[in-house]
């Protein structure tokens, strides 16, 4: 098990201040900060031996192939997938956006149903909005319960005869809620569906076993997992991988073109146009391997401990009476997420007196708006997200804070 204390050492930017103050950085689950060890991966790219890839027979651009094709593996196999079926895309937003398009130029019809659930992050709702009206296949909403969960039951009364698709997140941004994914995937199974599934805010907390969660389609972002920005992965089930038609196409997607014909290269090449984020994606490589020695179950233990100290230092204070708390008590079910609203004052209000004592939250509706009005939270919430490097003495300090803005208003 690791400490937050010995490994803090690793990440520059905590020397840092802010406003006077060392810096506490509670915005996790919008981005991490980068290890060193991924910032010299990153340099060493750049240093000695940076090309481009798939291109050239010269030293530098197979040395740079050989190293961007490891990375990838290494991520593909830090899921449970093969490279094959590893996308390498900038971030999660283009990895749902491209799993919607190719659902539907491949498989949807017109009257067909897609299942969106209310708990998305607006990357896994506003595609297949878009798409629909193209298509004209018809959304439906799948909304939580009171604590925020997505359920198997919920879904399956949903299904109709006409519904295609599922998609929904394994991790709600905005609360933390664990969704029982492996339980909705197998009921879409069950009905036919195809699955599409957020891992965004998962593969950075848990360990995450795609063969074992069935879904047939699954995308993440590396700038939330260590990693650089820029980099993320669409995983695609092999049978799907093998049989769909590309929707975007160009340099590195195909073995040869004439003007009558087109060979596409085998996935994943086929998916991705251009040159990708070489450099990003062997920093994420880098930073798959410091989660590795950390251990994704010691992560999920360290920020379990985490909310418990939260939500045991919010009943000791007193800070129960200015604030109401997102989301279950069940740390078994949840994230180290703490979103909280006031009735009084804005969260932007309370978030800025929090970054004058250098602390950094997240404010507003975290490209969450639909599952912020269903709950009636239109103003929006304060989100302090926790990782490896947080402290409880950092919480402390923020429990205190608050306390002091509250009574002092």
């Amino acid at each position: 098990m690791f400490t937050p204390y010995e490994i803090r050492k690793d990440f520059p930017i905590l020397r840092r201040e802010i406003n006077g103050h060392p810096l506490i950085y509670f915005d996790n689950n919008a981005t991490t900060l980068k290890p060193i060890q991924v910032i010299n991966a990153v340099k060493k790219v750049y240093e000695e031996y940076y090309s481009n890839i798939h291109r050239g027979v010269h030293t530098l651009s197979i040395e740079a192939t050989e190293m961007f094709e490891e990375a990838l593996r290494k991520i593909a196999q830090f899921i449970n997938a093969s490279i094959e079926e590893l996308i390498p895309v900038y971030n999660a937003s283009q990895g749902l956006n491209l799993a919607a398009l190719l659902l539907t130029i491949n498989y949807l019809n017109e009257g067909d149903e897609v299942l969106v659930s209310v708990v998305e992050h607006h990357s896994n709702m506003l595609p297949w909005r878009v798409l629909s009206k193209i298509k004209k296949y018809k959304i439906k909403y799948v909304y939580p319960d009171e604590e925020g969960f997505i359920t198997s039951e919920t879904v399956e009364n949903m299904i109709t005869s006409k519904t295609k698709v599922l998609t929904f997140t394994h991790v709600s941004n905005v609360t933390g809620a664990i969704n029982d994914a492996r339980k909705i995937i197998r009921v879409a199974k069950r009905n036919g569906l195809i699955t599409v599934l957020d891992i965004a805010q998962s593969i950075p907390h848990m360990p995450i076993d795609i063969k074992d969660l069935e879904a047939d389609f699954a995308a993440f972002s590396g700038h939330k997992m260590l990693g650089p920005a820029g980099t993320g992965g669409l995983y695609i089930k092999r049978e799907f991988a093998r049989d769909m038609e590309p929707v975007l196409s160009g340099g590195d997607t195909i073995i040869d073109v004439t003007l009558d014909d087109i060979k596409w290269a085998d996935s994943p090449w086929r998916f991705h146009p251009g040159t990708p984020n070489i450099e990003g994606f062997i920093g994420l490589g880098a930073a798959v391997d410091y989660l590795k020695r950390l251990g994704l179950e010691n992560v999920r233990i360290h920020e379990e401990a985490l909310m418990k100290h939260t939500l045991d230092k919010v009943e000791e204070e007193g800070l129960n009476k200015y604030i109401e708390i997102m989301g279950t008590k069940d740390l078994k079910r949840r994230t180290g997420t703490f979103t909280f609203r006031s009735s009084k004052y804005s969260p932007n209000v309370i978030g800025a007196y929090l970054d004058m004592h250098g602390i950094a939250v997240r404010t507003g509706k975290h490209c969450a708006h639909p599952l912020h009005y269903y709950y009636g939270w239109n103003e929006g919430s304060v989100r302090a997200s926790y990782y490896i490097y947080n402290t409880k003495e950092e919480i402390d300090k923020m429990i205190n804070v608050l306390k002091n803005f509250f009574v002092s208003k």
